[in-house]
């Protein structure tokens, strides 16, 4: 089927590859509420049991096969949920096989050249891709995007702040979890102060699997992208950082602890000389709705949200309208920026320690 196709009347039907705990908690709920518009029809893990059973939950087909699923008739849009570095080779897959739309979870690519690739057979096959940043589809981003007028061009600073227990704690108040595997040594446990290795991994995957959410939201007020110069770079246990650094002009913080605290906090600061805006992001396996805005002057604040839905949510409804050729695709170029912008910090990061400006340092519960 074509992806310029009109979509047949009824839900659209989507097809699942990977049906882990982000599937599971995340994604199936979130699609439970969206009923009217879109349908899951197959899920695709490469354990069959829980392949099963995932899918019995919502009366969907199942299947160990990538192919298969992407070969499925009902499936017109494929999420992308598998390990990162399957990431490109199923988006590649995903477009030839001439689906509508893919959903790709973030990394949508390891590098760069697998990034310039996925754009290539997108814009050949006509097939839109988006990537699961979810932050920038919640209503109350957007909100505030469409208010806060020259904002941009006057930040300076720019903060994203976060704190979190381990996913496990969100996504066993969210569902029943199937199919979890034993938690993966982290780098944390495995490293000394002086673990130059381990402390690299810490800081690479902070930023490409914590940060990397609030990455192009950051990008949007500093247009210098790709002049990165990361000041400062350090590890925090059980898992976190602290990077310092600037883009062009603009001074960016970018901070996170993920460990037994009660109560999670996520926020996004952009500070201009007239004008400031901060948001608080609610937790995403909560399900909770959307972020909450302030834009702030010297003579008003305006506050924006909470909104009925979150972005993941919202990452499923523009998917609808693009399928449904009623809405507009992120532009290829933004999603390898995006990509680039957090490579370029990641290997800036990794950098400081071999340059002695990185450190571990215990985390406050």
């Amino acid at each position: 089927m074509s992806s310029q196709e009109h979509a047949s009347p009824g839900p659209l039907g989507v097809g699942i590859l990977g049906a882990g705990p982000v599937t599971q908690a995340i994604h199936l709920p979130s699609l439970a509420r969206l009923r009217d518009i879109l349908e899951v029809r197959h899920i695709m893990d490469v354990d069959p049991a829980v392949a099963e059973s995932v899918a019995a939950r919502v009366g969907a087909r199942f299947s160990t096969s990538t192919e298969e699923l992407l070969a499925d008739p009902a499936v017109e849009i494929v999420a992308i949920c598998s390990p990162h570095q399957f990431h490109a080779v199923q988006v590649i897959a995903a477009c030839r096989a001439g689906k509508k739309a893919v959903l790709c979870e973030k990394p949508f690519a390891m590098n760069g050249e697998e990034a310039v690739a996925i754009a290539a057979v997108s814009a050949e096959s006509g097939v839109p891709i988006v990537v699961g940043a979810m932050h920038t589809f919640d209503p109350g981003w957007l909100a505030a995007e469409a208010a806060w007028g020259n904002l941009p061009e006057q930040v300076h600073t720019v903060r994203s702040s976060i704190v979190l227990p381990p996913n496990p704690r969100f996504e066993d108040f969210a569902t029943e979890i199937v199919g979890r595997g034993p938690a993966a040594p982290s780098a944390a446990g495995k490293a000394s102060g002086t673990d130059s290795a381990a402390v690299k991994a810490m800081l690479t995957g902070g930023v490409m699997g914590l940060a990397i959410h609030d990455l192009p939201l950051v990008r949007r007020f500093a247009p210098d992208f790709r002049d990165v110069e990361v000041l400062h770079a350090q590890t925090v246990l059980p898992f976190g950082y602290v990077i310092s650094l600037r883009a062009g002009a603009v001074t960016i913080e970018l901070r996170a602890a993920m460990n037994g605290t009660w109560e999670p906090s996520w926020t996004f600061e952009a500070i201009g000389d007239d004008a400031s805006l901060s948001i608080d992001f609610t937790p995403s396996y909560v399900h909770a709705g959307s972020a909450t805005a302030r834009i702030r002057t010297a003579a008003s604040t305006t506050v924006l949200g909470p909104f009925g839905h979150n972005g993941y949510e919202g990452e499923w409804r523009k998917l609808a309208e693009i399928a449904n050729g009623t809405g507009t695709a992120p532009r290829p170029e933004t999603l390898i920026h995006d990509l680039e912008f957090a490579l370029a910090i990641a290997d800036a990061a990794a950098a400081c320690v071999d340059a002695g400006d990185a450190a571990y340092q215990v985390a406050s519960a």
